[in-house]
């Protein structure tokens, strides 16, 4: 499957397009990673351990994305977008969501 955020694929022209699809994730961060974080937003740098988070989020609304998009018969994913927000109580989550067109090259 090819995942792309451009609205085509160079040298692959699109033959059919198969409809909008999306994957989102909710993480939920917990005490111990606030209190990692904490440390980190105190002394300064980087939080390894919220861009962990973010990164696995990633990856698994981009393969719950890519399995919606099998199951409609594509072998591609183009003009993918990606979001990031903060949800819930306090803002304590972080929810991911990527969508796109699902084609067939």
């Amino acid at each position: 499957m090819i995942l792309t955020t451009t609205p085509q694929i160079e040298g692959h022209p699109i033959k059919e397009y198969k409809g909008i699809v999306a994957g989102e994730v909710i993480s939920g961060a917990n005490f111990l990673r606030d209190i990692k974080a904490s440390f980190t937003d105190f002394f300064g740098g980087r939080s390894t351990t919220y861009e962990n988070v973010l990164q696995r989020s990633l990856e698994e609304a981009k393969a719950e994305m890519t399995m919606r998009a099998e199951h409609m018969g594509a072998n591609a994913i183009v003009g993918i977008d990606i979001d990031y927000e903060t949800v819930g109580a306090e803002n304590a989550m972080l929810m991911v969501s990527v969508s796109g067109t699902a084609v067939v090259i």
